[in-house]
């Protein structure tokens, strides 16, 4: 359960971890290639049409990840080098999610009809993963046909198996709040990014919502019917700032999760693995699945 990093500000515009992970899918995807310089600082503003210091923190963001080198006031930050492989079209390499989400959604885009199911804790790493389409969309790079995305979260009143307090003196409702205010706000901003491709560029969108009634032990994605990205969530103890107090929590990073890709492509196992996961998804959504609302 990371802290919220999706929403956009009150003018609409896109984060600085939203700008970087923008920045992230061209790295991993080719786009910007190791040993190019980056865009400026100055035409990254124009962009995204953001302040100066959201791009700042974007490229510290992507510094820190090891993806950037020479990150300054000055001169243009590069593109480190060598890279890791990108996905399935590289070798069906895992990844964290954080690096390798983002170019297999952005390679779903290419389809006329693009379709998404997500089963997930938050849709924290989805909504960042959509963020790179979104705005080649918006500026008329692409233009796919329809977008259809499918979300199974947790029930706001059930009792999480984590996050949740490590000790037994823990405030389990603070740790549920903080987590059902992420979900609520992450999701909701997803939303509103995707239908306003409606007004803006006539879109045929719908997004949907379910609720799950137990905890996903495991993060999954299904692209097009054709991709299935799989990822065990991995507890761990640690401690977070919640109301301006350090509590220690049984918690999971879902950006930091390895990400397994399967895909058509990938042989009879694999093509069994996408098509179990869409009806496993399908059982889901049409079954112990409830209606879920994005607020308290």
């Amino acid at each position: 359960m990371t802290p919220e990093r999706t929403a956009t500000n009150g003018a609409g515009r896109p984060s600085a971890e939203q700008v970087a992970g923008i920045l992230r899918t061209r790295i991993h995807t080719g786009e910007l290639r190791a040993g190019d310089h980056m865009p400026t600082q100055a035409e990254l503003v124009r962009e995204f049409g953001v302040q100066r210091g959201a791009v700042r923190r974007a490229l510290e963001h992507l510094k820190a990840e090891g993806l950037l080198t020479d990150v300054t006031r000055g001169a243009p930050a590069r593109v480190a080098g060598p890279l890791p492989a990108t996905g399935p079209a590289d070798g069906e390499e895992p990844q964290q999610t954080a690096a390798g989400l983002g170019p297999r959604i952005l390679a779903a885009f290419d389809e006329p009809d693009v379709r998404i199911d997500a089963l997930c804790l938050t849709a924290e790493s989805l909504a960042l993963a959509l963020a790179e389409p979104l705005q080649r969309i918006r500026s008329g790079r692409i233009a796919p046909r329809s977008v259809k995305v499918r979300i199974l979260l947790p029930d706001r009143h059930l009792e999480l198996a984590f996050p949740r307090p490590a000790d037994d003196a823990g405030d389990t409702r603070q740790v549920h709040e903080r987590w059902l205010d992420l979900r609520n706000v992450q999701g909701a901003s997803l939303r509103h990014n995707l239908l306003a491709l409606r007004s803006t560029r006539d879109l045929d969108v719908e997004v949907t919502f379910r609720a799950l009634p137990f905890t996903p032990p495991v993060k999954i994605y299904l692209l097009n019917g054709k991709e299935a990205l799989f990822a065990y969530y991995t507890v761990t103890r640690r401690a977070e700032q919640i109301d301006g107090r350090p509590v220690e929590l049984f918690d999971v990073l879902g950006s930091d999760s390895t990400l397994f890709p399967f895909t058509g492509e990938g042989g009879v196992r694999d093509e069994a693995f996408v098509a179990e996961s869409a009806g496993w998804f399908d059982g889901l959504w049409t079954t112990v699945a409830t209606e879920l609302k994005l607020n308290r």
